[in-house]
């Protein structure tokens, strides 16, 4: 009898290790899902998102089945697309500029760049330095710049924690858009009450990775209180959405 054929994963990481940060993590995710990484301070979300990305050695990465080192640098342009944790800007390029960047692997076509500016509410602030913005108005133009590249692969370093509620609730209805068109979004957070409403969550822990799989088998009452060193109950709190 034939082995059933191999299925695709959007990403896969095997036994990734950067020595004194992560060890030992492998991971395999189907496309069209959103997918929170959690964990406690320190305990290799960061590194673990950079090792997927390709901009730390430490283990074998395929995106779509394709080895990362065999995938040349503008391809993967193509691929995926980065927001890093920190949002600093060195230069005074303007808010468009950065944006359009996005498309450097596409030969700077501008294509989605409008809407991209759009999407984050950043239309009235096209034109101004990156340098004069706020910490939450630059990490929207990283996002913006991320969503112009069209990647299907999204990788995000806790995008949210600059944000204020609104911006943030509409980086998650994004997110939620993209992996019902197919894509794959991965990002770091610490509210668990939001994880908890994605469609799977991996929980990292001293460096290596302690449960991947939906958040009702994983964030359980028990593992909140291993892991995390809280209690944690159900009941009736402050609920947010957009209008």
């Amino acid at each position: 009898m034939a082995a059933a054929p191999r299925t695709l994963k959007a990403l896969e990481i095997d036994a990734a290790t950067v020595p004194g940060r992560i060890e030992g993590v492998s991971l395999g995710l189907e496309a069209g899902q959103v997918v929170g990484l959690v964990g406690p301070n320190g305990s290799g979300k960061s590194t673990l998102l950079q090792v997927a990305a390709g901009l730390l050695p430490g283990g074998a990465v395929r995106w779509d089945g394709r080895p990362l080192g065999e995938i040349p640098i503008l391809d993967r342009g193509r691929l995926a697309a980065w927001v890093p944790q920190e949002t600093r800007f060195e230069f005074g390029f303007s808010v468009r500029a950065v944006v359009e960047q996005g498309r450097f692997a596409h030969a700077d076509d501008g294509t989605g760049v409008d809407a991209a500016l759009a999407e984050f509410d950043l239309d009235a602030l096209a034109d101004r330095p990156v340098d004069r913005l706020s910490g939450g108005e630059r990490q929207r133009v990283l996002l913006a710049r991320a969503l112009a590249t069209r990647a299907p692969l999204l990788l995000w370093d806790e995008p949210l924690a600059p944000l204020d509620i609104r911006h943030a609730l509409q980086v998650v209805e994004l997110a939620r858009r993209l992996a019902r068109g197919g894509g794959t979004v991965v990002f770091s957070l610490h509210d668990l009450r939001l994880a908890e409403t994605l469609d799977q969550v991996a929980v990292m822990e001293h460096g290596r990775l302690r449960a991947l799989g939906r958040p009702e088998s994983v964030l359980t009452a028990d593992f909140l209180r291993a892991v995390f060193g809280v209690r944690a109950s159900r009941g009736t709190g402050l609920e947010m959405e957009l209008p």
